[in-house]
């Protein structure tokens, strides 16, 4: 694989900063994860307030997101983005100066959980609409989502790594600490970048009717409404693993804070390895195949997990649990991206962010609830075997989806996207492209 290729979005200037930028604030953040998770089972050897932190820090994402793609596609997303981040900021600081003057419990840390949850279904929303207009290329839009996810799987082997040895010596106060002034590399990267003005669409209808426009355009294509569908279904049953390793790290494994540092980084390892081969691709050609066996790789991950009682073998579970989740769901958002207007860009990113992360707090909670009366290993076990189910059932649709996209990657540049005809002897009707967001049926006779 050549570097060029790799690396190919980073030839835009605002890429390259905010990549810079983000690989020092991200590195922070799962140094409060882990720091939070740590503090929750230390503070109350309970499994469900485990899933209780995790659901208030994303039940946020599920309720307002939609409203926040709204809003983005109406606003100067660059100022907005850069306010999500000072307020971040502020959250973090506000949690190092419980956690220092040794004031902080479990109500501080759901509250401020609560906080986070807000600012990031503002913030996800439009930082993945900002995406195109810092490539500038949009033949570097895979690249660029890829390269995203390499940088938050870095981040995520690099800082529970860290935050294990700085609780293990200083206590979790200083995570929250260095989290809060790591926001200042990608507000200062933000800052110095230089973004053509985009016009602001002239308001002419009521948030209401934008809104359920987004949700018609969305769901009215099938493609997208099965991508969706997906990711919600793996975010709420195969990722509420993470909220209940500090389980295994303490009461399995008998390790402190630096065991759960090396089980979340076992994942973030497998989590860059596919992002890294995602950011190989020149063409979005047999993603969907990816999507699948990111599925099953997951599914098999969590269920060798949940009965590994050797760490060298529960860290190589991780690793693949860590690889197939990022397969699916960058896989997914490139698609995604792919096929959508950008107009409705910022709606239909909020949807797909309310589906990512917005699902992931009743999984949490569920998972939280289940492990504290059925055990963790009947827990993992099944949400492993249910992963694979969805990933065999999504497997059987490919064909159906390939025939529905091949009418609108044939409008974008075939040396690019390799745009996907159907093959001879395919029957010749099939759902294409939609027309102001609905579906409909077309009959394709050469």
């Amino acid at each position: 694989m050549r570097l060029t290729q790799l690396f190919s979005a980073l030839a835009a200037r605002n890429y390259r900063l905010f990549f810079a930028g983000q690989i020092v604030s991200l590195v922070g953040s799962w140094m409060t994860q882990t720091a939070s998770l740590w503090l929750v089972y230390h503070l109350s050897s309970s499994a469900f307030l485990l899933g209780v932190v995790g659901f208030a820090s994303q039940i946020p994402i599920f309720f307002l997101a939609p409203f926040a793609g709204v809003w983005v596609d109406r606003v100067n997303r660059h100022r907005l983005l850069v306010a999500t981040q000072v307020c971040s900021m502020l959250q973090s600081f506000a949690l190092a100066a419980f956690a220092l003057t040794h004031t902080i419990g479990i109500p501080h840390l759901i509250i401020l959980s609560l906080v986070q949850g807000v600012i990031n279904a503002v913030d996800m929303p439009t930082r993945q609409a900002l995406v195109v207009e810092f490539v500038e290329r949009k033949e570097h839009l895979g690249n660029a989502i890829a390269l995203n996810s390499s940088l938050f799987n870095l981040a995520r082997l690099i800082g529970p790594a860290v935050a294990g040895f700085v609780i293990a010596g200083f206590g979790p106060g200083l995570c929250y600490l260095v989290d809060g002034l790591t926001y200042v590399a990608v507000i200062a990267a933000l800052l110095a970048m230089r973004l053509p003005e985009r016009p602001v669409r002239p308001v002419r209808q009521h948030p209401w009717i934008e809104l359920r426009q987004g949700f018609r355009y969305a769901f009215g294509f099938t493609p997208i409404k099965m991508l969706i569908g997906l990711v919600a279904a793996i975010s709420a049953i195969g990722f509420s693993y993470t909220v209940l390793t500090p389980i295994y790290a303490r009461d399995v494994f008998l390790g402190d804070a630096r065991t759960l540092g090396y089980l979340m980084s076992a994942s973030g390892v497998g989590a860059l390895s596919g992002a890294l081969y995602l950011g190989s691709r020149t063409t979005i050609r047999g993603l969907g195949r990816v999507i699948t066996f990111g599925g099953a790789a997951m599914g098999v991950g969590l269920i060798g997990f949940a009965s590994s009682r050797w760490l060298p073998l529960s860290l190589g579970c991780l690793t693949l649990t860590g690889m197939g989740g990022v397969l699916l769901m960058a896989s997914s958002n490139t698609l995604i991206q792919t096929l959508v207007d950008d107009d409705k860009r910022g709606r239909v990113m909020s949807i797909f962010s309310m589906a990512f992360t917005g699902t992931m707090p009743a999984g949490n909670l569920l998972a939280g609830f289940l492990a504290a009366k059925w055990g963790t290993t009947v827990t993992l076990t099944a949400s492993g075997v249910i992963c694979i189910v969805i990933a065999g059932l999504f497997f059987r649709s490919i064909p159906g989806l390939r025939a529905a996209v091949a009418p609108v990657l044939a409008k974008l540049d075939p040396a690019v996207f390799e745009p996907i005809v159907r093959p001879m002897g395919e029957p010749p009707s099939f759902t294409t492209a939609r027309q102001g967001g609905e579906g409909r049926k077309l009959n394709d006779e050469g």
